[in-house]
């Protein structure tokens, strides 16, 4: 994920690679990722968004469970179509009406799910991708479209595609130069004129956070709405912080290109709370207190005095997420994994966040490394890291992490702990070439951010909410959750 740099370190923010809370007329919003290896039960989840005033929620998949639960909850739906797809549905309009009536049509009609929009895409143009979705994206959106008008809800149902911040650039390095890359310019302009004749809006993604920490020249203070930074000028337009310049730029291109008055979402926008220095609990509180006092101000960018809609990223963590981009990836949530708050929020009017309730977890049990074991064996060491490592979250442990500072006996304790519980604290699961041993003591250390999970009892769950659909979701999930955590395995390996 990188930025092009330019004066005051602003252009980098112009290239942010991404992945929201969004306070419109109906209240906030959020995304919500189902990476999980124990999910918190969709049912808790939807109460959990009622409960602190969440009105629009984002699903990256057509999730079943996540969807049934939604129904008559009075949240408004933007169900997402994976990148996977697109090629699919950009071929045959019947794949797309298959899909509509599968995924759209079916959860309104029997489960009473409001389904706003439909994603196209998640962030199909971005570099890295090589244009690989360029050339079925549009085809896609249009495609599901026209599967939505035969299902009678081309009206009730918008069509978008998420798009990541960069897909507009700025040769000024100032947002009055924005405008689309030239090699998806003719592309963008297809999608934003048809998206515009059906009544779609845009979707960008926009990411503060992966400026600061892809640059150590980027200044910290401009990352943030209450900074202190040398403000950027453009004219006669100051920017104090990196979202307004980085929006505006967008708007810019819309301005130039005959799209001025088109109705822009922002889809993703936050601050994670581990695994990079930048990444903790006292940023992102900043970061997502000031984003939120901006959404009940209902203040906009200086180009765009009406703010859009802004959809917070993300809503709880997601422990089995790849973490390709970076270890922070799994720690984006504004709530734990398990529904608890992180940190303090004020949602305006004296309300502040409040934790889920009902959730049933595993026994007070840990597994640390004994006392006794012998750390000078490197062959047990490394094989045990490397097997709890690989098939558990052990991100807390990367550099700058929150159990970064901890000692050998530390790291070996906290990836026992995770895969432990990972594994359910299933008999054997504990068993680490004699390393190990469980404990009915909290390891976590004191007056510490570093924390020993205990993890969600599934079996509890599953009897009241679990159905055989979720089976196949979850073993992708933990597939997914193999393969990057066995390239953090090796590169945690090498700094012991």
């Amino acid at each position: 994920m990188g930025f092009k740099h330019f004066s005051r370190c602003f252009l980098l923010a112009l290239c942010i690679l991404s992945q929201g809370l969004v306070m419109g007329a109906h209240g906030f919003a959020c995304n919500w990722g189902t990476r999980l290896t124990h999910p918190l039960p969709p049912q808790i989840t939807v109460k959990l968004m009622r409960d602190n005033g969440f009105k629009q929620v984002k699903l990256f998949e057509a999730d079943p469970a996540a969807l049934k639960a939604l129904g008559n909850s009075g949240i408004q739906v933007m169900v997402g179509i994976p990148n996977d797809l697109l090629a699919t549905l950009a071929a045959s309009v019947d794949a797309a009406i298959a899909w509509v009536n599968q995924n759209v049509s079916n959860y309104i009609s029997k489960n009473g799910v409001d389904i706003r929009y439909v994603a196209v895409g998640n962030e199909a143009f971005l570099k890295t991708y090589n244009g690989r979705f360029v050339n079925s994206t549009f085809p896609a959106i249009q495609n599901i479209q026209a599967a939505l008008i035969k299902a009678g809800l081309g009206r009730q149902v918008k069509v978008t595609t998420p798009l990541n911040a960069d897909v507009y650039q700025s040769d000024s390095g100032l947002p009055s130069g924005g405008n689309f890359r030239p090699d998806i310019h003719d592309q963008m302009i297809s999608i934003i004129k048809f998206l515009s004749q059906n009544g779609g809006p845009l979707t960008f993604n926009i990411y503060p956070f992966l400026s600061l920490d892809a640059d150590p020249h980027f200044p910290k203070e401009f990352a943030f709405f209450d900074g202190s930074a040398a403000p950027v000028v453009d004219g006669s337009i100051t920017y104090t912080n990196v979202f307004d310049a980085n929006y505006d730029t967008l708007i810019t291109a819309l301005e130039k290109n005959g799209f001025g008055q088109m109705p822009v979402i922002i889809g993703e926008v936050g601050w994670p709370t581990d695994g990079t220095a930048s990444a903790n609990i006292k940023n992102a509180q900043r970061f997502n207190q000031g984003l939120i006092d901006r959404i009940v101000k209902r203040q906009g960018s200086p180009k765009r005095p009406t703010p859009p809609d802004i959809y917070l990223f993300g809503f709880i963590d997601e422990d089995a997420k790849s973490i390709e981009p970076g270890p922070f990836e799994r720690h984006w949530g504004v709530f734990n994994f398990d529904g608890s708050i992180k940190y303090p929020l004020n949602l305006g009017g004296g309300k502040q966040l409040v934790a889920a309730r009902g959730v049933r977890y595993l026994p007070k049990q840990w597994c640390v490394m004994s006392t006794q074991a012998n750390v000078q064996d490197p062959t047990a060491f490394s094989e045990s890291m490397s097997k709890a490592c690989t098939y558990a979250d052990c991100t807390p442990l990367s550099p700058g992490g929150s159990c970064s500072g901890l000692d050998i006996r530390g790291n070996a304790s906290y990836a026992f702990n995770m895969y432990y519980q990972t594994m359910d604290q299933r008999k054997g699961s504990c068993n680490f070439n004699g390393l190990s041993v469980i404990t009915n003591i909290n390891p976590s250390p004191p007056q510490s951010s570093c924390q020993f999970k205990i993890m969600i009892d599934l079996g509890k769950h599953e009897k009241k909410s679990t159905t055989p659909s979720d089976a196949p979701k979850i073993k992708l999930n933990s597939m997914l959750m193999l393969l990057s955590s066995f390239i953090f395995t090796m590169f945690l390996l090498l700094r012991v």
